[in-house]
């Protein structure tokens, strides 16, 4: 194997093989995994898109003197005059020479701005898109999905802090370039590439990049984000893909800020700037017992949903079970997701879910219109589905999405 190449390697590879492991497995089989090793050495830098050279100044709390330490404020940082301010995120962290942003995969290398995971994810798995959870978007596709180190906002209950918390050279990674990516989707017959697991944004150049050839290629691009970006990028993200799904965190700025490490406005934002560009949403709200489950909540983020996105918008209900720093949280009773279903459907919401409920009955689709069950899931697999050219097979009420 190791005297084949990357691209005849990635081009050869079987679909029955790899649909049948898990993701682990499938980063193993692609071959090229490396050892971690200091950013130093990295192969997967390039420039960064969208930074600028910065002169604000800060105070280094430890020596008082007129610095950019890097959001990190330690006497023994070096003192630069080379520093850049990253505009990628609403962070927007002040980078001295030598160091990273908040991300832990952009660094200042002498006044220019690298990201250092570009064609070097960390997780490449084969997924059915009902796990993203997209539901209204390829029902029944297989979505090739990639991840790269590290993320820009530090949830206390995040299920992948093993890489979003990590830097790229605290993980396993392999090599694969995004012509790589694309070719092994349209080799397997898989028709969307998800930028997941992680936080898409933080590896943007890699996601856009991949994208925009996948569109060549007629495949799509979908991103599963918590949507702190900037307006810029995402705009031109828009672009080229797809279909993002958003986790809506809460419609808290004390949940933000205390659980997740950032701020609402911005994410009420993006939500909306991804309507307006045309991009086909959904919503998730992971409800977390005690933290953002009261009544009043979930009514003003149902209300406030289908004010500024409209009814169409599918909005999921996922249960909360204890992980990273909340395990000692119980998981989240039933009764409140069912609470939480009602309260959308009683604020307009056309499209609500209970997500992580295997089962359950508000993990169908029904049309909106007529009450019919249109899709019937199961877990991850979809068992009926009664949506015909985007439209309800029984009363021809015009289903959201993209179904074809």
């Amino acid at each position: 194997m190791r005297n084949l190449t990357r691209r005849q390697f990635v081009t050869g590879l079987a679909c029955s093989g790899l649909c049948a492991i898990g993701g682990t497995a499938l980063l193993s089989a692609l071959g090229e995994q490396r050892p971690a090793h200091g950013a130093s050495q990295s192969p997967f830098e390039r420039e960064a898109l969208y930074y600028t050279p910065c002169s604000e100044r800060i105070r280094c709390e430890a020596c008082h003197d007129q610095i950019i330490p890097s959001r990190v404020q330690y006497c023994h940082v070096p003192h630069s005059d080379t520093y850049v301010k990253c505009q990628l995120c609403p962070r927007g962290c002040l980078i001295a020479d030598g160091h990273r942003g908040e991300c832990g995969v952009r660094e200042n290398r002498a006044g220019r701005l690298h990201t250092l995971v570009y064609g070097n994810p960390c997780a490449v798995h084969a997924d059915p898109i009902e796990k993203k959870p997209f539901y209204h978007f390829l029902p029944g596709s297989m979505a090739l999905s990639i991840a790269t180190a590290g993320c820009n906002l530090h949830c206390l209950y995040c299920q992948n802090w093993q890489i979003s918390q990590r830097r790229p050279e605290e993980v396993e990674s392999t090599i694969l370039q995004p012509v790589d990516v694309v070719s092994l989707a349209k080799s397997n017959n898989w028709p969307v590439i998800a930028y997941t697991y992680t936080e898409p944004t933080v590896f943007y150049e890699y996601m856009f990049d991949t994208a925009r050839l996948a569109r060549a290629e007629e495949l799509r691009s979908a991103v599963i984000s918590a949507g702190y970006i900037n307006q810029a990028p995402l705009r031109q993200l828009c672009s080229v893909v797809d279909a993002i799904k958003i986790d809506f965190k809460g419609f808290s700025e004390d949940f933000y800020r205390q659980v997740c490490s950032g701020t609402l406005q911005p994410v009420l934002d993006t939500m909306k700037s991804i309507q307006e560009q045309g991009v086909h949403l959904e919503i998730v709200t992971l409800v977390v017992p005690t933290l953002n489950d009261e009544t009043a909540q979930l009514q003003a983020l149902c209300r406030w949903v289908v004010q500024e996105l409209g009814p169409d918008v599918p909005l999921h209900f996922s249960r909360f079970h204890p992980l990273y720093r909340l395990t000692h949280l119980p998981s989240t009773p039933v009764a409140k997701l069912e609470e939480a279903h009602q309260i959308a459907l009683d604020e307009g919401i056309h499209y609500a879910y209970i997500g992580n409920v295997p089962g359950h009955a508000a993990d169908n689709t029904y049309c909106h219109n007529c009450g019919e069950l249109v899709i019937r899931r199961l877990g991850f697999a979809v068992l009926e589905n009664h949506v015909v050219e985007g439209r309800c097979d029984y009363c021809g009420q015009a289903i959201p999405g993209i179904w074809q």
